[in-house]
């Protein structure tokens, strides 16, 4: 049964930025959830698929989206999973099995008459990745993966060093901190991943703290933070899709993330040692918005050396 409307709730009240990203995408239903997608389509070359972090959403690749056309020949696709961004809010905890379904289903719409599809996993969405890794792994996964890049993820969850917002969320009275959140707790907290020399600019703080609002979605911070929990009990199949998996998978990384920090950089590379790394000095969490010309190089480098 479908729980959720067909139709978008109002924009109204979000920035010009945001309202701009919203109508350049759609939203589709996919298993009885409204999922915000965006696309582009290429004539040719391979599909990248954009996996998004915690707590924001697939508006983190607008300026990647941006500087693509001239420099890479592919489709992109990018959605904003569920409970955040611009689809639907659930009011319990999805697992990230469900999220990669939703990412299988999306593909399979917009793959492209089967072209292989290159992943592109950040923070939260790195886990996802490595979901559809041990499927493929498996041979059970829908489509032919061209290669990976993830960057700036705690895919070993004990090596990771969250802020206190997140451990927060994680505990006892996580309930009662999404409900009492407020914008000037959240701006320091999502500040804080952000590095010196890149800080978190106003703008940016006022559309991601517009799009974690949207349609309620502050006030379940508590149960979309379990993602974390599953890496721990995961660990095994997702560790071992990082050692296992036979494709082209690289990293990229801002040297200076305070929660994904180098130790687990180093802990990813303990489980696949040869994996070309790509170090971002001067930079913090989210090197996508912090410098995305400099993603975007990185990004391009990563794709052509993987077909």
């Amino acid at each position: 049964m479908n729980l959720y409307p067909r139709t978008r709730p109002s924009l109204d009240g979000m920035s010009a930025r945001v309202r701009d990203w919203a109508e350049s995408g759609r939203t589709e239903e996919v298993g009885g959830y409204p999922i915000h997608v965006f696309s582009a389509d290429h004539d040719s070359g391979p599909l990248i698929c954009f996996l998004h972090g915690f707590p924001s959403s697939s508006f983190d690749w607008r300026h990647t989206f941006d500087r693509l056309p001239g420099r890479l020949e592919a489709s992109v696709l990018a959605m904003d999973f569920i409970g955040f961004g611009l689809s639907g809010k659930p009011r319990q905890e999805n697992s990230l099995l469900v999220q990669a379904d939703v990412v299988e289903a999306l593909v399979a719409r917009h793959g492209t008459e089967g072209r292989p599809v290159y992943l592109v996993g950040h923070d939260m969405g790195t886990s996802v990745g490595l979901e559809l890794l041990a499927r493929d792994i498996e041979g059970v996964l829908g489509f032919e993966v061209a290669g990976v890049l993830l960057f700036n993820g705690s895919m070993v969850q004990s090596a990771a060093s969250p802020v206190l917002g997140q451990r927060l969320l994680r505990g006892r009275f996580g309930p009662v901190l999404s409900r009492l959140q407020n914008e000037r707790f959240f701006r320091n907290q999502f500040g804080s991943v952000f590095s010196t020399d890149h800080p978190l600019t106003d703008d940016e703080a006022t559309d991601q703290w517009q799009l974690l609002n949207y349609d309620g979605g502050g006030r379940l911070g508590h149960l979309l933070i379990s993602y974390m929990d599953e890496r721990e009990r995961r660990a095994e199949r997702w560790h071992g899709a990082i050692r296992d998996w036979k494709g082209d998978l690289r990293l990229a990384w801002g040297l200076e993330d305070p929660v994904a920090t180098t130790n687990v950089l180093d802990a990813v590379l303990a489980l696949r040692p040869d994996t070309p790394v790509t170090r971002l000095p001067g930079l913090g969490h989210y090197p996508q918005i912090e410098d995305p010309e400099r993603f975007c190089e990185v990004l391009v480098e990563a794709v052509d050396s993987s077909l």
